[in-house]
């Protein structure tokens, strides 16, 4: 597919995604949604693939949706605007087998069974806010800024928030960002356990490739695979439910060839070599 309003490139087993619209904040688009669900399926496909980053051009990770095209929905409606409704929204490029809370149109991030890290380079707010929330880990920038900016909008808890954020950063402190939409610094962001590490800006993508290396070279693909959808489904499930599957994985496991081979670079005192099988 050929893009237009991100980048896509694929090095040392690491898929980067780059909304590319820098002199915009990378405010988000329909062709940018578009884009951004086709190059998550495209690595997800991808055997040579093991771990996604996203990430933004320019200033900004996304300052949200494109204010022309709020305008025109605040003013003539969805198709005016370059949107459509939530429900109309195509949802196939996420997997049938995944559950159907991971099949919307932005929770559809679990059910990528690559690694998804937010690199966040810059300003983060609304539907921005929304897409780092849905990735599995968060590297920022210290010149991050997060808002969710929903209610300064007129707006709502979009796409999910409401269920995400709370068991990322606690009921008041998801409060507090829902109901002010105020713009916190990077280091209140980790604080709160919004992200999981602020570095230099200027080491930002440094950082964030290195850490994915480690899991590219280090641990298993399978593991990575089976360890995203347990943790994910988890949150639908109690103790009980998630010990029988845990049981169940670990027995499956025993049958690869990443567990032997994971067991054999340890004994023999020298790199891994997995496949992922």
């Amino acid at each position: 597919m050929a893009y237009t309003e991100i980048l896509y490139e694929v090095a040392d087993h690491i898929a980067t995604i780059t909304l590319n619209r820098p002199d915009k904040l990378n405010a988000w688009t329909r062709t940018m949604e578009n884009e951004v669900r086709a190059a998550m399926g495209d690595a997800d496909q991808d055997a040579g693939v093991r771990v996604i980053i996203l990430t933004g051009a320019g200033r900004g990770f996304c300052a949200g949706a494109d204010m022309q095209n709020l305008n025109a929905l605040a003013t003539q409606g969805f198709d005016a605007a370059g949107f459509a409704p939530p429900q109309a929204i195509d949802v196939n490029a996420a997997r049938d087998d995944a559950r159907p809370d991971f099949q919307k149109q932005y929770s559809y991030f679990p059910s990528i069974q690559k690694p998804i890290i937010g690199a966040i380079n810059g300003a983060s707010a609304g539907l921005g806010f929304v897409l780092m929330l849905y990735c599995d880990m968060r590297f920022a920038s210290d010149k991050a800024r997060f808002g969710t900016a929903f209610s300064r909008r007129g707006l709502i808890a979009e796409h999910g928030v409401s269920w995400l954020l709370p068991r990322l950063v606690g009921m008041a402190n998801a409060f507090d960002l829902l109901y002010s939409a105020r713009v916190i610094e990077a280091d209140e962001a980790l604080r709160m356990g919004l992200v999981n590490r602020v570095v230099p800006h200027e080491n930002l993508m440094e950082s964030v490739r290195a850490y994915a290396a480690e899991l590219t070279n280090l641990v298993s693909p399978r593991s990575l695979r089976v360890i995203k959808e347990q943790v994910w489904n988890a949150q639908f499930q109690t103790l009980s439910e998630a010990i029988d599957i845990a049981n169940y994985e670990m027995v499956r496991s025993f049958d690869t060839a990443d567990f032997k081979e994971g067991v054999a670079h340890f004994v023999e005192k020298r790199a891994p070599n997995f496949t992922g099988k």
